[in-house]
This record gives structure tokens, sequence and C-alpha cells, in this order.
């Protein structure tokens, strides 16, 4: 069955999840821009915090640099190192603050060798090859009823999947160790540390909502797959 050119489980399960991975962007870009324009009264800039939390963590050998953009913060494992956009590498706001710490602690995860950080690194290149032409190889497979091309395509998305739901209890982990290592600082009040919260928890919705976008495309995938078989 289709609409308008689109077939019935793109819209009632990839479009839905789309719409929900689109109110995730916005949510985490207005929290953030609410909470960018309060400052903390310590005066300590995103850079600062993160090199403090990493010291005090053993890790002075993790260097914190400036990348630009707007919410383009990662850490990067095979370099071992903090890199902070400008909104948040120069700014003291509780955003710039919730979002360094956050990046600091996955350091910490490589550090202790926090198991699913591992498994994430190991799945980036199959996630990169899955997310791209998994899907297509399966589509095409299907329209033209190549069914092990179509085997081939889902088995590579399936570990781009694998990829986005394995990133879940990454961020969530490096968000609660971020509070929590903001909170042992004593450098915060609790009136800081609220709307740092609410930054770390809009930033986790977004990861919420690409899992739910990939698990409803594999899904999708299965049942186009199943339906061809059956009408073969």
């Amino acid at each position: 069955m289709y609409f308008f050119g689109i077939d019935y489980y793109y819209v009632i399960l990839v479009l839905p999840a789309f719409l929900f991975a689109l109110y995730a962007q916005f949510k985490v870009k207005s929290t953030f821009y609410k909470y960018s324009r309060i400052y903390t009264g310590r005066g300590i800039s995103g850079a600062d915090i993160a090199r403090f939390i990493l010291r005090n963590h053993g890790l002075e050998h993790v260097d914190v640099q400036y990348t630009p953009g707007s919410l383009t913060d990662h850490y990067d494992p095979r370099t071992r190192v903090v890199r902070l956009s400008e909104p948040v590498y120069h700014d003291s706001s509780v955003s710039a603050l919730g979002v360094a710490a956050h990046e600091t602690g996955h350091a910490i995860q490589h550090k202790v060798g926090y198991a699913p950080l591992t498994l994430r690194s190991k799945l980036v290149p199959i996630a990169g090859i899955g997310s791209s032409l998994g899907p297509y190889m399966a589509l095409f497979g299907i329209l033209f009823g190549m069914t092990y091309l179509t085997n081939i395509g889902i088995l590579f998305f399936t570990g781009a999947v694998a990829f986005y739901l394995i990133t879940l209890p990454v961020e969530f982990n490096a968000s609660r160790r971020a509070v929590a290592i903001l909170e042992s600082t004593g450098f915060f009040s609790r009136d800081e540390m609220t709307p740092i919260k609410k930054v770390l928890k809009a930033a986790a919705m977004t990861y919420v909502a690409s899992a739910a976008v990939a698990m409803a495309s594999l899904l999708r995938l299965l049942l186009l797959a199943n339906r061809s078989r059956q009408n073969s």
C-alpha cells in the first residue's frame, strides 16, 4: 500500500520517528541557547572545567582543543582529545559547563575501559558502511527481486542500528558522570546544577531519537522484504 508514492510502512514507522528526531534537535538547540545566557558565579569556562576534570582523574595527557561550529563537541578516542565548540570552549554558561563535562565523561570512560564505549568504537566502520549503503542495497534487492542483495543490505544496516543502540548507554553514562563530577566539585549551586541537568537531558533525547529512526527504518526494510518474498 502506498500514500503519495510512499510505502505504508514508511508512513506508520519511519515518519513518526523522523518527526520525533526533528523535535529532539529543536529541543536540544533551544535548551542549549536558553541556558547559554545564564552564567555561573565561578566564571569558569567550558575549557577550564574540562581541563580541571581531566587533571583530577589522572588524564593530564588528554588535550582540550577548540573546534569550529556549534554543538560539534566530541571526544576523539583515537587521538585522546576533547574537542569543544566555540559556544562551549570560551563560555562560562551552564550550557557550556554541562557539555564540556559530558565530553570529559567519555575520556574517563576510555580510561576505565567502559565496555559499551569500546564496543561502539569497534562498530564505527560497520556503522559507516551500513548506514550509507545498507538501506539502498536492501531496497534495490527488494525492487528487483534479488533476495541475496536484500539480505546483505539488511545485514549491513543491522550493524548500523547496533551502533545507534550501543550509543545510548555510552551517552547516558557520560552525562551521569558529568553531573556527579560537577556536583562533587562544590563549585556550583543547586540552582546552577538544575539547568545543567536539563541541557544534558535534552541532548540525550537526540540519541534516543536517532536510535528510534534507525530501528524504525530497519523494521520497515524487514517488513518490505517479507512482503516481497510473499508476493514472489
